[in-house]
């Protein structure tokens, strides 16, 4: 038998050393609020209720290499004549980021990382709303590049129409 990757070993050490990585430090719930505020009424059958679900991302640098990602997941349930459940959650990790690019980072940390802790905080989310007595909340997989992609367009619109403002 003859070995064909005759020195190849080392470009691919230092390819694998150059391409980008995420290691999770890791995660923890930050804060979970959970309110029933018409139970039991609120569990008896009725209209099928209005969800409102809203999804925040934040990133902050804690050291050269390292980023808190923080995902906030709101829901709010309610019909005509009351609130059935109002939930939050705010779910974090600790990142530590190798071989990317610095005009990469940002988009980087607010797609992959949120990413990443997602399905954790989505079945946290669905765990709090199953133990209020309601069904399990399952949120969809969320597309934090095209999120990504609209916060960025959002802010280029907000910074355009600040410019076009007079003082």
């Amino acid at each position: 038998m003859t070995d064909t990757n005759d020195g190849g070993a080392q470009p691919q050490t230092e390819g694998a050393a150059a391409a980008p990585g995420m290691h999770i430090l890791g995660q923890y719930i930050k804060d979970l609020s959970f309110e029933n505020p018409n139970a039991p009424r609120a569990l008896t059958q009725g209209d099928q209720p209005k969800l409102d679900i809203n999804v925040n991302v934040g990133a902050q640098q804690m050291g050269d290499d390292q980023f808190e990602v923080v995902l906030t997941l709101t829901a709010k349930a309610e019909r005509p004549d009351m609130v059935m459940f109002n939930v939050e959650l705010v779910y974090a990790g600790l990142f530590k980021l190798t071989g990317v690019p610095s005009e990469h980072m940002h988009p980087f940390v607010m797609i992959e990382c949120p990413r990443m802790i997602f399905p954790f905080a989505r079945n946290i989310l669905a765990e709090a709303t199953r133990n209020g007595g309601f069904p399990p909340l399952m949120l969809d997989p969320i597309d934090f590049a095209q999120l990504y992609r609209q916060n960025m367009s959002q802010q280029a619109a907000g910074q355009g129409e600040g410019a076009a403002k007079p003082n």
